[in-house]
């Protein structure tokens, strides 16, 4: 006797069956690669807590740009290593600094090829490793700051950074930049804002990465706490109303329920961000035999995706893209 529950099983039957009915899918375009260009050494070096992962040099990034292009992903975001830092975090809006310089080398040999953001804070920059200016107590000068993302923002900009992505969470970041960037000539330049960017442990090895450890205290005077849910829907609401074209949850996986949140409450392109964290204990779990990498990064992937993340920020983007091509061979 045949019963209605009977169904689900007809249709995970055989591999060409589950692929037809599948809900979710993952694709290359869905993918942005985070990318960490450096002034010195004059080498691409790994990252310790990150294996597979670079800082990359003006001009190694070429070759990277290059690839994302081959596998179709989505876009390249860059953070900037530079030599010099300052309290300030100066090097951010110098028109000759590392992420300046690494825009126009890209833009000079892919053109219009791949979508490159870049990632729009302070904290690479300054000797303390704070997302902004200091106040004589230590403290972060949330209005201070607001001039200087905005001077970064429009100096990324003209280098051709397409997308500028802020992700300080400083009070009105976001309307300030698109002040700034109307002002400056670049109202076509759309905004991606880290609208929901949580305190959390798992930046670990991101801040090795990109040599931005706070010299004291921490960020979650202005991150967000990990248990606070509702205002999450806050932030990305004065986000969108502040004139920002994308929102994004980050990090990704602890957050999957703010990212359905997101998407049922909100219509912008949402995506999430697969911080380094994440990418790190994957690794490690499968270089310690506890699971097939492959399996397990797709597997994490398209929870972001079913969640209802449009896009994901991963330093899997790659490996992905690679994985996706060799499917359909």
């Amino acid at each position: 006797m045949s019963f209605p529950d009977d169904r689900p099983r007809r249709l995970r039957r055989t591999p060409a069956i589950r692929r037809l009915v599948q809900e979710v899918r993952l694709a290359p375009q869905d993918l942005i690669l985070p990318c960490f260009v450096a002034e010195a050494p004059a080498q691409r070096r790994e990252v310790p807590t990150m294996p597979g992962v670079y800082q990359e040099t003006v001009d190694s990034l070429p070759a990277i740009a290059e690839e994302a292009v081959r596998l179709g992903l989505g876009g390249m975001i860059l953070f900037g290593v530079p030599a010099r830092k300052d309290a300030l975090g100066s090097s951010a809006w110098d028109d000759e600094g590392i992420v300046q310089r690494a825009l126009r080398r890209l833009r000079s040999e892919m053109g219009d090829e791949l979508v490159i953001l870049t990632d729009t804070c302070l904290d690479e920059y300054t000797d303390h490793g704070h997302c902004g200016a200091l106040t004589v107590t230590g403290e972060v000068d949330n209005d201070v700051t607001l001039e200087l993302y905005a001077k970064a923002a429009v100096s990324q900009a003209a280098a051709g950074s397409d997308v500028i992505a802020p992700s300080g969470m400083m009070d009105g970041q976001v309307g300030a930049i698109r002040s700034a960037l109307d002002e400056g000539g670049y109202s076509q330049t759309p905004i991606l804002a880290y609208s929901a960017k949580f305190a959390s442990s798992f930046y670990g090895p991101f801040r090795d990465a990109a040599d931005c450890a706070p010299s004291f205290g921490d960020r979650q005077g202005y991150q967000m706490g990990a248990a606070n849910r509702r205002e999450a829907m806050r932030e990305l609401e004065l986000d969108l109303l502040e004139g920002a074209d994308m929102l994004m949850v980050k990090p990704a996986l602890a957050y999957l329920d703010i990212v359905r949140d997101a998407r049922e409450r909100f219509d912008l392109p949402l995506g999430c961000y697969s911080v380094s964290g994440e990418y790190a204990m994957l690794k490690a779990a499968s270089a310690a035999g506890a699971f097939e990498l492959r399996a397990a990064v797709l597997e994490s992937h398209l929870s972001m995706r079913r969640a209802g993340a449009d896009f994901i920020l991963s330093y899997f983007a790659t490996d992905i893209g690679r994985w996706l091509r060799e499917d359909l061979r």
